[in-house]
């Protein structure tokens, strides 16, 4: 059996198996866990146990050929770069270097290259956030969901921007490629189905995350999916602003820039304890920073 460490991750249905994972970076380190070959050649899952629903989270690790990994960067970066308007199976194949019917042995049409690269991104970024199932307490795995998201959109910024394709390109996708979720879940309708499956599953994560916050007291009662909405709104806001050079400062100053104002927005959102909790903790790091 050949494993190739670190790529992708997404569903996988029929793996039987209860760990932990992500390492760093794309990589995939195991605990509590192990490989589990599927009938697709070259794939390996490993799956995660959330610790709110005791139930494993399905995730499937891809590896692709360096070619097919190359035809979907250079697709990613025109993408972006001119829009779907501007993107074509021309001029994909001559900033790949190769001809277009070349590209058409591999991909029927341009939207099934783009859908191709949203799954590639979500997979990713699902690799990302998974990783903060390896917490041991609520307050641990989402501060480590919270860490998972920056690094991902630090890391791999043309992901981060694919996974948020615009809804009205994403509809010309699923049209064109069948299969469409005509519901999705926030803003993912229109996509196909199992790109909007993977959506919803990082949706209904962070739902998990908060929910399990207010079961332990940390956080106020509250519709979990509403303040999931406020917080993503609030950090995709700032990576956004950072990301297309409305802070002038380096990336290690946004991160601290990330930080402290997510910590505003959970005092806000904390229950008395948690925030006496969380002011105490500060004061003491305070102290401590003096002494040094």
């Amino acid at each position: 059996m050949r494993w190739r460490h670190g790529r992708r991750a997404v569903v996988s249905p029929d793996a039987s198996v209860f760990g932990t994972a992500i390492g760093k970076g794309t990589g995939v380190g195991i605990a509590r866990g192990r490989l589990a070959p599927l009938r697709t050649k070259r794939r390996y899952s490993v799956v995660p146990m959330d610790p709110l629903t005791k139930m494993p989270v399905m995730f499937t690790v891809f590896t692709m050929t360096d070619p097919r990994d190359n035809i979907l960067a250079h697709a990613c970066d025109l993408y972006l770069a001119e829009g779907l308007d501007g993107f074509s199976m021309r001029k994909l194949a001559k900033a790949v270097g190769v001809t277009a019917p070349a590209l058409y042995r591999h991909f029927e049409s341009r939207e099934h290259v783009l859908a191709d690269v949203v799954r590639e991104a979500y997979h990713e970024f699902t690799a990302y956030l998974y990783r903060a199932l390896e917490g041991r307490t609520p307050e641990d795995r989402l501060r480590r969901a919270g860490q998972g998201y920056l690094e991902f959109a630090l890391e791999h910024p043309r992901w981060y921007q694919m996974v948020f394709i615009a809804p009205e390109h994403a509809g010309q996708v699923g049209a064109r490629t069948g299969m469409v979720d005509e519901d999705g879940c926030v803003g993912r309708s229109g996509l196909p189905e199992d790109i909007a499956a993977q959506g919803c599953a990082i949706h209904q994560f962070w739902v998990d995350r908060l929910r399990e916050c207010m079961d332990a007291g940390l956080l106020e009662p509250a519709d979990p999916t509403e303040v999931g909405l406020t917080l993503w709104a609030h950090a995709h806001g700032l990576i956004r602003l950072y990301q297309n050079g409305h802070f002038q400062m380096g990336e290690d100053e946004f991160r601290q820039l990330y930080s402290a104002s997510g910590a505003r927005i959970f005092m806000g959102i904390a229950t008395d304890a948690y925030r006496n909790e969380l002011a105490g903790r500060s004061a003491a790091e305070a102290v401590a920073a003096g002494l040094q």
